[in-house]
């Protein structure tokens, strides 16, 4: 992936996505399908180790990802290096490590839908601090969709013991911190480029989760079996490195209202999956809110002018 890719034809749609070129295109769909499926495979991981554990081993793998960062170009400016190291500890540090926690307590499909508010406030984030503008029927396509994740959760599976509001809190509380980082890195992606951004990023965040993951070990040792490995090398290579690296690359090339509102698909796959994975069963209120998801995600990437 280029820093400054080249301007690519573009994909013939309905209004708003016709100006969206094909490499963006490609990158929306495969980010839909890798962040999708981050929270019901989580879940999985989590019953063979423990949240600090998976989120650290999680970043150590997806570090080594960025090898090829690291060793051909030069550092960053000190200041830069210090912002990159802030935003880690933000986005990682408290955003995955809540998300983490907060799945571990929660139910996968309600998690699932939780962690769909990101690209909303990412709009948010980004309409106040980069001044992208947005119209009302932008508005109005997120409250839109917002219903629809409601009515989705309405539709999932009915609350089991256990499952409460203190992990539906932290999830919350994961997405607002992950969607501030995820805009605020992207103001350095413009400056230092994508791959770098996301690779200091990432280092920062491995580092600082490493004396909580081995506290973690040392008080209940619980190491992933093949299941939570596969699962480890999923989030570090693929949702870490790779999704990271072209969702940075997506809001350098696509408004933000764009390409966070095309991630209101990720709730759909996430839902399947938990569905598939955990016996979650879907009503009727799933399958309408899902058409109203949709109606808001055409709505949100409708063009800013007419």
């Amino acid at each position: 992936m280029e820093n400054s890719p080249a301007p690519a034809r573009p994909i013939s749609g309905p209004a708003g996505f016709a100006a969206v070129p094909l490499r963006a295109a490609l990158g929306l769909v495969a980010l839909v399908v890798i962040w999708g499926l981050s929270i019901p495979l989580t879940k999985l991981a989590l019953a063979e180790t423990g949240p600090l554990t998976l989120t650290a081993l999680r970043y150590v793998t997806a570090v080594p990802c960025f090898a090829l960062v690291f060793v051909g170009r030069r550092s960053p400016s000190a200041g830069a290096l210090v912002r990159m190291a802030g935003l880690g500890a933000l986005g990682i540090g408290i955003g995955q490590v809540s998300q983490a926690l907060g799945v571990q307590r929660a139910n996968a499909s309600v998690a699932t839908i939780i962690s769909a508010l990101i690209p909303l406030l990412v709009v948010v984030f980004a309409a106040l601090r980069l001044r992208q503008p947005v119209r009302p029927v932008h508005v109005l396509g997120l409250l839109l969709a917002i219903v629809g994740v409601a009515l989705v959760a309405s539709g999932g599976p009915e609350a089991t013991p256990g499952v409460g509001l203190v992990g539906e809190a932290l999830v919350l509380a994961s997405a607002v911190t992950i969607a501030l980082s995820y805009v605020m890195l992207a103001e350095l992606a413009a400056a230092h480029g994508a791959a770098v951004v996301s690779a200091w990023s990432s280092l920062a965040g491995a580092l600082l989760l490493l004396p909580p993951a081995a506290w973690e070990l040392s008080a209940a040792p619980r190491w992933p079996g093949p299941v939570g490995i596969a699962v480890v090398v999923y989030l570090g290579a693929l949702v870490s490195a790779a999704g990271l690296w072209i969702w940075l690359y997506l809001l350098r090339v696509l408004p933000a209202r764009i390409a966070a509102g095309s991630q209101y698909f990720q709730p759909l796959v996430g839902i399947g999956a938990s569905a598939l994975l955990f016996g979650d069963t879907l009503g009727m209120a799933f399958v309408i809110g899902s058409a109203l998801v949709l109606g808001g995600v055409v709505m949100t990437t409708l063009p800013t002018r007419r």
